[in-house]
This record gives C-alpha cells, sequence and structure tokens, in this order.
C-alpha cells in the first residue's frame, strides 16, 4: 500500500515555512468558520424564538436541519468536486456559507431561518469532507502530525467558543448581528483560502465504492458508532442548555453568556489535553471523556436551583467535550490512514447526523417532559457509547498513531 504521507506530492516542498504555515492556518480558519455558523444557533434558541414567534424546540430545528443537510453533504461533496482543485472548492464553500450566514441575519421567518442553514449545511459538510485530507500536503513530513491537530483544533474550539460568543454579542446587539459576525467571519475566510493555499489538484477521484469498502473496517465502524452515541447524547443536552441553565440552575439571563464563554474556555483546555493523550491511549481518551459528559450532565440535572455546584459541573462537562472533536477524528485517520478524504467524508457525516439527531431528540424531550429530562437522556445515550468502546476487543490501545503504508491496527 502507497504511504500517502511520503508519495503525496506534497506543496510544502517547494514553499517557505511561512507560506506553509500560512496555509495551514487558512485551512483552520474554514473549519473553525463553517463549525462556529452550525453551533451559533444553541446560545441564541431563546431570543430566536421569541423573535420569530415560535417555540424554542421549533427553534432548535435550526442545528437539526443544518447537521441533517451536512451529514448528507459530506459524502456527496468529494463525489460531485471529482477532480477539481481543493483551493477552488474550498473557497467556494466559503463564499456560500458568507451568503448563508447573511441570509439568516435577515430572516424574517422560521422558513427562510431554515433554507439559510440548509445552506450552511452544503457549506459544513464539504468543507469537513475535504479538510481532513489536506494538512498533510501542505508541509513536511516532520511537521503533519501538528498540522493536522492544527486544523482539526478549528474544529474543536470553533465547537466550544461559538456559543458564548454568539451568545453575548447577541444579548449586546441581538441574535440577528451574531449572524451578521459569522457572514463577515466567511467573507473574510474565502480569499485567505484562495491566496494562502497552494493549488491542491484532487489526488484520486472519490466513488460510492470507496466510501462502502471502508465500513468493511472494524475499527472504523466502532468508531463511527461510539461517535454517534456520544455526539448525539452531548447535543441532545446541550443545544437547550441555555433554557436549563436559566430555568433549572437559576442562572440570571445576562450571565449566560459569561459562562458559556468560560465552558469554551475549558473546552479549549480539553481538546488540548485529549489531543496530546489520544495518540498514545486513544481507547482509554475516549473512554474517559464519553464517561465524563455522562457523568456531568447526571449532575448538571441533580444540581437543581444550587446555582453554583451548576456552574462548576457546567465547565467540566466543556473540559470532557472539548476533547471529542480531536480524538474521535485521531482515531478515524488512524483507522483508515490510506483513504483520509473518504473516511474524513464520512466522520463528518456521521458526526453532524448526530448533531442533527441530539437536537431534535432533544427538543422532543423538551417539547413533551421536564427540562431535566433532557439531561438523563444525554447521559444516557453518553453511557451506551462508553459500553459501546468498553465491551468492543481492544484496538491495540497504546500504540502510536498508524500511518499511511503500515499493516493496520488491530481492529475492535
Amino acid at each position: 500500500m502507497t504511504d500517502t504521507l511520503t508519495s503525496t506530492p506534497s506543496a510544502g516542498r517547494e514553499r517557505s515555512p511561512l507560506r506553509m504555515w500560512l496555509g495551514v492556518a487558512a485551512l483552520t480558519s474554514a473549519t473553525f468558520a463553517v463549525t462556529a455558523a452550525e453551533m451559533l444557533p444553541v446560545g441564541l434558541l431563546t431570543p430566536i424564538s421569541d423573535s420569530l414567534h415560535v417555540s424554542e424546540g421549533s427553534a432548535g430545528l435550526t442545528v437539526t436541519l443544518t447537521g441533517i443537510v451536512a451529514a448528507l453533504a459530506a459524502p456527496l461533496v468529494p463525489l460531485v468536486a471529482g477532480r477539481v482543485d481543493r483551493r477552488t472548492s474550498l473557497a467556494g464553500l466559503a463564499l456560500l456559507l458568507a451568503a448563508a450566514n447573511t441570509l439568516s441575519a435577515v430572516a424574517g421567518s422560521l422558513t427562510v431561518l431554515l433554507i439559510a442553514r440548509v445552506l450552511v449545511g452544503v457549506a459544513l459538510g464539504g468543507v469537513w469532507a475535504l479538510a481532513a485530507s489536506l494538512p498533510v500536503r501542505l508541509v513536511p513530513q516532520r511537521s503533519q502530525s501538528t498540522a493536522l491537530a492544527a486544523v482539526f483544533g478549528g474544529i474543536g474550539i470553533a465547537s466550544v467558543l461559538a456559543v458564548p460568543a454568539g451568545t453575548m454579542l447577541g444579548e449586546v446587539a441581538g441574535w440577528r448581528s451574531a449572524f451578521g459576525a459569522a457572514a463577515g467571519l466567511a467573507a473574510v475566510v474565502a480569499p485567505a483560502l484562495a491566496l494562502l493555499l497552494p493549488a491542491l489538484p484532487a489526488e484520486r477521484p472519490v466513488g460510492p465504492r470507496t466510501l462502502l469498502r471502508l465500513f468493511g473496517n472494524a475499527r472504523l465502524r466502532t468508531g463511527f458508532v461510539f461517535l454517534a452515541l456520544l455526539v448525539t447524547g452531548h447535543f441532545a443536552a446541550y443545544t437547550y442548555v441555555r433554557p436549563v441553565l436559566e430555568q433549572i440552575s437559576g442562572v440570571a439571563p445576562g450571565l449566560i453568556g459569561a459562562l458559556l464563554l468560560a465552558y469554551g474556555v475549558t473546552g479549549i483546555v480539553g481538546n488540548f489535553a485529549a489531543g496530546a493523550r489520544v495518540a498514545r491511549r486513544p481507547r482509554g481518551t475516549l473512554l474517559t471523556l464519553s464517561a465524563g459528559i455522562a457523568a456531568m450532565t447526571v449532575l448538571l440535572a441533580a444540581a437543581g436551583s444550587a446555582t453554583w455546584p451548576a456552574v462548576a459541573v457546567l465547565l467540566l462537562w466543556g473540559l470532557a467535550y472539548g476533547g471529542v472533536s480531536v480524538s474521535t477524528q485521531a482515531w478515524v485517520l488512524a483507522a483508515a490512514p490510506s483513504e483520509r478524504e473518504p473516511a474524513g467524508a464520512l466522520f463528518a457525516s456521521v458526526f453532524n447526523a448526530s448533531i442533527a439527531l441530539g437536537a431534535f431528540v432533544g427538543g422532543r424531550a423538551v417539547d413533551a417532559a421536564p427540562l431535566p429530562t433532557v439531561l438523563l437522556l444525554g447521559a444516557a445515550l453518553a453511557a451506551c457509547a462508553l459500553a459501546v468502546l468498553a465491551f468492543a476487543k481492544n484496538p491495540a490501545d497504546g500504540q502510536p498513531a498508524q500511518r499511511a503504508g503500515e499493516p493496520e491496527a488491530e481492529t475492535v
């Protein structure tokens, strides 16, 4: 099997170190921008529902629909893109994101807002699918792990920072201003991608058979099942964290943004802590994260109106979830090192479908049962994810991440 890490024509070999890392930074900004746009409504559900005169459960569809579309777009975008230069494809997707966020900012009804969120889903799925395989083409082999961590870190950091940042901006200037800011960010990212990335022609066409073949990889299947359960559980609870904090924990509305920002900071710590550990202990890291999310959602429900214990639990929840993106992505890339783009496409599909499913089932729970039920639902799904991995065959835990061209790690 060809080692793609060494045989892939690396643009970095002909570029200065500064140009290499500017390209990585541009790619990181793209993953950050699309993930931030996806997460933005989570902290704005209450003002969106009030402004558009819909329930919070209905407003939660802005998260659900985006995730569904992204899940469908992720495997389709590489197929449609064919041999189009990936630099061109990414810049085009960033422009689409800017337009979608602009439409969100001016939407006068839930219908228009949902149409805009469909476009966000296309951009999100496409960027996630294409970005997974590109960092190793931008820098020399010795720096590829760092480049991968940086690009994947854009997803992880956006996952934990977009909600508090959007919430705080929404409190100051209204929820529409948060979508306007997201549009401005995407409008800057598009030319950055076009100017800072080198030409990145498609290495090989991705066909439906390639995607189907990956499901024969047992280690990859286990990772996807774990990912689906954990992310569904997290977002079933986290999508409705604002009403939980306000109505159960007794947090004043004016403090929600600051608390979610603190949550985001602990999430960044979790992102880098898990990233440093996952290469050595992939299974142990993922078990720790899933156990943490299950425990914290139960404890938040148990804290009731005890505000400060609830705040402490929220921060620990952020620490646990912050490591999920980088750790599960590392698992997927180690399971299919010679098929990074299609594996990345499937990862993006599963992740975003799980976000959509989590937001949907959480919304149904919020509309049909007492609010604490959504936290217990999230805990149950996280516990199921833990069980799947705990009882799976040991995936050569402790071995270094597999490189393309090396014998495949023991499957689970």
